[in-house]
Parts: structure tokens; sequence; C-alpha cells
């Protein structure tokens, strides 16, 4: 899938894929959120706000109000490329968020996945 069409997907499909993935291994909506806080600022309340709205998936993330400086600590693999490697920047942040939802779901410790 190219970029262009990965920044126009509606937010909140994505967001419902996020949670799928999460709840089928046992994890929760609310374990995905504080990752999504911890991630990009929004409030628990902005990402319910995009999740009901028309927002994009790319205007989800260059809108992000605080982005947490710790992300650039998050490497390894998703979808075959290392994240750490990206060097479309907005790529890369949604990459980011995919790499964790995935360390979520394979069972790692949230202090762990929020590099605390």
């Amino acid at each position: 899938m190219n970029q262009e069409k990965v920044y126009a997907m509606n937010f909140a499909k994505v967001y419902s894929l996020l949670v799928a993935k999460a709840e089928k291994k046992g994890k929760t909506r609310e374990e995905v959120d504080t990752i999504i806080c911890w991630l990009t600022g929004y409030t628990k309340e902005d990402i319910k706000k995009s999740a009901a709205g028309a927002v994009t998936y790319g205007d989800f993330f260059q809108n992000a109000p605080a982005p947490n400086p710790n992300r650039r600590l998050i490497k390894g693999v998703i979808c075959g490329i290392r994240v750490e490697d990206i060097e479309e920047p907005l790529m890369q942040e949604i990459r980011y968020l995919d790499k964790l939802i995935d360390e979520l779901a394979k069972g790692k410790a949230m202090d762990k996945i929020l590099r605390k």
C-alpha cells in the first residue's frame, strides 16, 4: 500500500483495527488508548473524538499535540522494515504506533512498551 493511501485512511477504521488486534490477544481498548496518548500527546477524549469524526490517519499524526520525545527509542521491525530506518517522518510516526501495538499484542509489559 502506498504512503498516500495510508495517510488518507480514516482514523476511525484504523483505530478499530488496532483495538481489535489488541482485544484478540486479551488486551483492552484502554491499553491501546494509553499507548496512543503516550506516543502522540492526545488525551483519551481527543482519541474518542477523532474516532467519531472524519479525521484521516495522516492528519491524526500530523496534528499530534505533543509527540513523545522517547518515541525515538522505539526500535525493531514492522512489516519487514526497521522503524528506526524509515526516512519519511509521517510514515515513521505511523509505524511507531504499529510497533507498539504489536508489542502490546505479544504481551510485553506496558512500562517497557512506553519506554519508561
